[in-house]
């Protein structure tokens, strides 16, 4: 089983995230659940979601304490919260920052974990440049699916379009595929950061 867990702030798509990501596991014929855990529910305020996959039916209905795959849209968060808490050894570390690891102070933290499991991307401006709105979950999902082989694109995309239907479907569309380009890009270069 894949433990994800996605970390931002209200207003960013959060728990919609993980809403997709397990829609797009169900559509491979995995078994998914996702679930969000809120603070305080503003817009601004801290937010996390879950989502679990899994190749057998999952029980487990506890926050994800040790996730597999961290996904931060928002980098400001590092210096309010302890997001890096439980993070697997071999985990992965998908981060929402036009800048590099060493400019946000995790240099170390990528080093702990296997070369090419750290991905900064830039995803609110990828979001702006084709959602027109700062909202980086559906760019994020797609840099995750050129991270990882969790789920693909096609399966991602699907996802977007049943909860996105029409232009706003396409325009979240190229957000995620523009990620995933530009994280199979850095993948292919071997570099960890949006700025390597």
């Amino acid at each position: 089983m894949i433990q994800v867990r996605i970390h931002g702030r209200g207003g960013q798509g959060v728990v919609t995230a993980a809403e997709m990501l397990s829609v797009a596991a169900f559509l491979e014929g995995r078994h998914a659940q996702a679930f969000p855990s809120f603070g305080s529910e503003r817009t601004g305020a801290p937010v996390v979601a879950f989502c679990r996959i899994g190749d057998r039916e999952i029980r487990l209905r506890e926050p994800v304490q040790n996730p597999d795959i961290l996904i931060v849209q928002d980098a400001t968060l590092f210096k309010a919260l302890d997001v890096l808490e439980g993070l697997s050894k071999d985990g992965f570390l998908l981060v929402n920052t036009a800048r590099g690891f060493s400019d946000i102070h995790l240099d170390a933290v990528v080093a702990r974990i296997p070369a090419g499991h750290a991905q900064a991307v830039p995803a609110t401006e990828l979001a702006l440049a084709h959602i027109s709105r700062p909202a980086p979950n559906t760019a994020l999902l797609g840099a995750f699916t050129a991270l990882t082989d969790i789920v693909t694109l096609d399966s991602v995309i699907a996802a977007i379009h049943r909860t996105f239907p029409g232009k706003l479907g396409e325009a979240n569309e190229r957000a995620a595929r523009a990620a995933h380009d530009l994280v199979s890009s850095h993948i292919a270069a071997g570099k960890d950061t949006a700025d390597a």
